[in-house]
Order: C-alpha cells, then sequence, then structure tokens
C-alpha cells in the first residue's frame, strides 16, 4: 500500500496554499494528510490538529500553545513535531512549505527521518545558506521565489511542482537492492588519507565502502546514513572533528558525534586520526586568543593548530565518554607513533607528549568487556603496520557485521 504524504504547515496564515498543495498531491494519484503545526489558535479543519501535534511535546501542550514569544513557540513546535513524525509507522514522504518559521518548525522534523524518505519544503529562505535546514540530511529545498502568501501564478506553479514531486516519490518508490556485500563507512581527512586508501584497497573486495570526509558535515552525514540502517559496519579512524568542536575550528562535529555507534550498535573500529589539529580559514581568520600556537598553514585557505597536551587530554576525555556508552562490538586502535601525516618524526605537528596525554585519557577511562578490546599499535597511522592492525581488528569483528545483514 502507498504511504501517505505528509502535507505540514502552519495552516493559521498558510492555509489556501497548503490545501492548494493537498489538491495537487490528489491530484497526481497519492494521498495526503494534512498536519497543522500554527503555534496560535487555528479553525484549520486537518487531519491533525496543532494540539495534537503539541501534545507531542516532552512538557506537554502547554509548552508550546499561548506563547507569547514567537521564537520560543517557533523552537518547541519544531521539537513536538519531531517526536510526532517520529512516531508515525506511515509517512510516505513529507512536504512543507512556508517562510522562515514552518521552515524551522518542519525541516527539524525532516532531520530526524531517515534518508531515503521523500522529504520537500519550499521555502522563502531557500536561496540563501540553506545548512541549518539541511544538515546532514537528504532534504530537498525549493525556492518559493515569490513569498507563500497567496495563490498566484508564480506560487501555483511552484507549490504545485512540488505537490507533484512528492506525490510521485511516493507512488514510484526506488527499490533498495538486497545487500550482497556488507556496507562499511570509513571516516578519513588529508592528513590520514594513506591509512585509509590501504585499509579499503584490503577490505573492499568483500564489502561495499563509503568514505566520509571529516568535515563537520561529513561526519554527521556518515553517522545519519548509520542511524538510517544504510552501513553495517564503521571504521572511524579520523575523529578530527571532535578537536574543532571542543576548541572553536571550522569543522566541528555536534554532541551526538558516536551517538548513531551507541544507538545502532553495529561493530565499530575506531581511532584518534587527525587529533592533533583544530582546522581554521586562512591564517588572518585565526582569532586572536590563538596568538602564538603551533601553526601549518595547509593553504592560503586552510590554517591548522597544533593541539597541546592538555588540550588533547580533554579531547581524550569527552572521547572514551562516549565510547564506553557503545554496547556493540568496539575495536578501538591507539597509533603510538602519530595520529596524522604531519604528526610524523620530524614533521611540524610532531609532538609526543601531546598525544601521550591523548593516549593516557583514553587508556585511563577505557571501560573493559568482553566484546570490547583496546588496541595499542607502535607504528605511525599512515604505516601498512597500523592498517593491517585495523583490518585484522575489522575481521575480529566480522561475524557481528554479517549477522547486521
Amino acid at each position: 500500500m502507498v504511504k501517505p504524504v505528509y502535507v505540514i504547515g502552519t495552516f493559521d496564515t498558510k492555509g489556501d496554499e497548503l490545501f492548494y498543495a493537498v489538491g495537487r498531491v490528489k491530484a497526481a494519484g497519492a494521498k495526503a494528510i494534512t498536519v497543522d503545526v500554527s503555534t496560535t489558535p487555528s479553525s484549520a479543519k486537518c487531519d491533525v490538529l496543532a494540539q495534537t501535534v503539541a501534545a507531542h511535546h516532552p512538557k506537554g501542550v502547554e509548552a508550546v500553545l499561548g506563547l507569547t514569544d514567537r521564537g520560543t513557540a517557533v523552537s518547541a513546535m519544531a521539537e513536538a513535531l519531531t517526536q510526532f513524525i517520529l512516531a508515525q509507522t506511515n509517512v510516505g514522504a513529507v512536504l512543507g512549505l512556508g517562510g522562515s518559521g514552518n521552515t524551522a518548525i518542519v525541516t527539524t522534523a525532516m532531520r530526524a527521518l531517515p534518508v531515503g524518505l521523500p522529504k520537500i519544503m519550499v521555502s522563502t529562505l531557500a536561496s540563501g545558506n540553506v545548512a541549518p535546514f539541511v544538515g546532514p540530511s537528504d532534504i530537498m529545498l525549493m525556492h518559493a521565489v515569490a513569498d507563500v502568501a497567496g495563490l498566484n501564478d508564480i506560487t501555483r506553479v511552484v507549490i504545485g511542482n512540488a505537490a507533484h514531486a512528492a506525490a510521485g516519490m511516493v507512488l514510484n518508490k526506488v527499490p533498495r537492492p538486497k545487500k550482497s556485500k556488507p556496507a562499511v563507512g570509513l571516516s578519513m581527512f588529508g592528513v590520514t588519507t594513506a591509512a585509509i586508501t590501504q585499509i579499503r584497497e584490503r577490505i573492499e573486495g568483500d564489502n561495499e565502502c563509503f568514505v566520509f570526509h571529516a568535515t563537520g558535515t561529513g561526519g554527521q552525514c556518515f553517522e545519519k546514513l548509520i542511524d538510517s540502517g544504510f552501513l553495517s559496519a564503521a571504521i572511524d579512524l579520523t575523529t578530527t572533528e571532535v578537536a574543532d568542536h571542543l576548541f572553536g575550528g571550522v569543522l566541528p562535529c555536534d554532541d551526538d558525534r558516536f551517538g548513531s555507534i551507541i544507538r545502532k550498535q553495529i561493530p565499530y573500529v575506531g581511532s584518534v586520526g587527525a587529533l592533533d589539529m583544530v582546522n581554521f580559514g586562512a591564517r588572518e581568520t585565526v582569532p586572536e586568543k590563538f596568538v602564538g600556537r603551533n601553526f601549518y598553514v595547509h593553504n592560503e585557505f586552510v590554517t591548522l593548530m597544533r593541539t597541546t597536551p592538555e588540550e588533547s587530554t580533554v579531547i581524550g576525555k569527552w572521547i572514551i565518554e562516549r565510547l564506553n556508552k557503545m554496547d556493540g562490538p568496539v575495536r578501538f586502535l591507539l597509533p603510538l607513533r602519530g595520529v596524522s601525516a604531519i604528526d610524523a618524526e620530524g614533521k611540524a605537528f610532531h609532538d609526543t607528549t601531546a598525544d601521550k596525554a591523548l593516549f593516557e585519557a583514553i587508556r585511563k577511562n577505557w571501560r573493559s568487556a568482553p566484546n570490547r578490546k583496546l588496541i595499542e599499535i607502535d607504528a605511525h597511522i599512515n604505516e601498512a603496520a597500523f592498517a593491517e592492525a585495523v583490518v585484522a581488528a575489522f575481521h575480529d569483528i566480522g561475524n557481528q557485521i554479517n549477522a547486521t545483514l
């Protein structure tokens, strides 16, 4: 049975436009369910009332509706809608349309949905910086061109096209082929490319490899695919985004780094790749508070800052706190002779004291269990000996990987 398109919006102000979208969805042959996310009293006759959505907020309806501060109300409704949509079992696609408030509400919920489920947002903000709305998800943002404030020759076409697209997606679902090989995600940065290349060449005959660049968004996409069930195992060697997150770099993860592994308990092989650096833009963009630090100018657009022993201890503690929450099979490897291409002996970031502080923070707090191993390798992260150790650890948990298929 074809699942319906959930048409979501603030029906108190965008009712005509939203019901027009519903009509186009139905005219295209799909079903539609209307969901009102108005934060003020609304008399719209929707399938799902704003009160019903608001009731999904952890603090109840009163935390969402009737608030005097619009910003607070929008954030609260976004949280309520997220919980509401995750509780539904018949979502074929999500279609939203509106301005800044509705875009914030609907895309927040869209980001919580799995990759592959169709998500279309017609927005007046879709021609600017859309990263906060899209994040690591596969949200399709369509620029409204004219404001979503009345039906006219422009809005009918734009909204109608979006509605037809949503209907087409639910009526023509893309089949997922039966997996013949385990899908393995690998995290990489330029300074760990040699390691990942060697590992990938050793395992890709029996596994389908997906490499993610550790740029903040790259790591989030990596974990989003794990949450969405696309990846069977992770070789997460390059955890550098944690350093940016903790110390103000431009390629940060968020507080949910490693969260997908904790939730899904898939086999995990990890390491400390590129945790010797915090990333900034051009040299002149580095915050003044870091004057006097050890910098490496990668190019005119990228400046790297060496992490100190004190920072390395903080990073290690942050990571181990999350590693210790992983109950699936875990192998975590420490490359004792350096964690990046420029942290090798004789290179710009070689600092054995900082590396030892990082390793010791992880060793000291490691939670032991039969399915968890902390492995120390007397090699640099990009050396063949380390790649071989990673592959051996990966094969060691091979039975668990096959069981997830």
